[in-house]
């Protein structure tokens, strides 16, 4: 049977990764994940699309999510509290890919703790945080139903691959780059920053998935990923890489203009919880109303509920 083979979570978009080995799930994503994101003057999202350096950066929250501990890729450590709008924090406007939305603004000394550490191309850079997820930003309505809402994720609360897919596409990289080891490294799933990995499928399996069981919590299966240049960052060093895996993606696995590795998941409200505490189980703030749907725990099985023929992609 398929299983959850690892979980991963990024208090900060775009920062490094927590692989906790359970956390719990709220219905905007796992508690912790992207409720805080770099912007720029105009209150755009920065990520490594930007600057691929912005991984370097590691961010633990609190376990009740009230500060968040910053370690810069030079070593040094900052800590501030948790800026909420209902304490009174400067409410900033936001913008995910144009989707618009509020979220309260950190100090000005955070600020310019990461102006000395990011580059001066990027110009004014400000931390937010997103203290109201329950109603601050509505998924795409043509995927989700009224109130729905996700972190400052990409655009849904979670993101799964599997690796058995990422064995094929290693195995195809492989085979494109013949006899040179270098660029024909298999890649590390790290590259693709999923929130879950599912172990025991047959390659590219999750592509024809439409609703899943994971231990006693169910998702709803509703769009591939399309990926972009950030998988061809190096998560521990912050360097761009090459091509790979864009390139095998767009030979292998693309859909269109789409080059998919990966599926966007919304947790089902309702479906049965699991028991226990995981990564920052109480990581609330301001008038936010507290709805946990249960706990992810490495090693749950995952069950397929409905499934359709997995799409062919289109191939070069």
């Amino acid at each position: 049977m398929p299983r959850l083979a690892s979980l991963h979570l990024y208090p900060v978009k775009s920062m490094y990764r927590l692989s906790p080995p359970s956390a719990e799930l709220q219905p905007w994503g796992l508690t912790g994940d992207r409720r805080w994101m770099l912007v720029a003057a105009d209150g755009t999202a920065l990520t490594q699309r930007d600057e691929p350096s912005i991984g370097q950066f590691r961010p633990v929250p609190s376990a009740d999510g009230t500060s968040l501990t910053l370690t810069g890729p030079d070593g040094s450590v900052h800590t501030l509290a948790a800026p909420t709008l209902a304490a009174g924090a400067p409410e900033t406007t936001v913008s995910v890919f144009g989707t618009v939305f509020s979220a309260a603004g950190a100090a000005k000394e955070t600020s310019a703790w990461l102006a000395e550490r990011l580059p001066a191309k990027l110009g004014e850079v400000r931390l937010v945080h997103l203290d109201r997820p329950a109603t601050s930003r509505p998924i795409n309505p043509e995927y989700a139903a009224p109130g729905e809402t996700v972190s400052m994720a990409d655009g849904f609360p979670l993101l799964l691959t599997t690796t058995g897919s990422l064995n094929e596409l290693n195995a195809r990289i492989a085979d494109d780059h013949p006899g040179d080891p270098v660029k024909g490294a298999p890649l590390p799933m790290e590259r693709f920053r999923p929130n879950l990995v599912v172990s025991g499928t047959a390659a590219w399996a999750e592509d024809g998935w439409r609703r899943i069981r994971i231990g006693g919590l169910e998702f709803r299966v509703v769009k591939p990923c399309g990926r972009c240049v950030v998988t061809t960052t190096d998560q521990e060093s912050g360097e761009r890489r090459g091509p790979e895996p864009l390139r095998a993606l767009g030979r292998h696995h693309r859909f269109g203009n789409k080059l998919v590795f990966g599926q966007n998941l919304v947790p089902v409200r309702g479906s049965a919880a699991g028991a226990g505490a995981g990564f920052g189980a109480s990581a609330l703030s301001g008038d936010e109303v507290a709805e946990v749907l249960g706990t992810l725990t490495v090693g749950d099985p995952v069950e397929v509920l409905e499934q359709a023929q997995a799409p062919e992609p289109d191939r070069r």
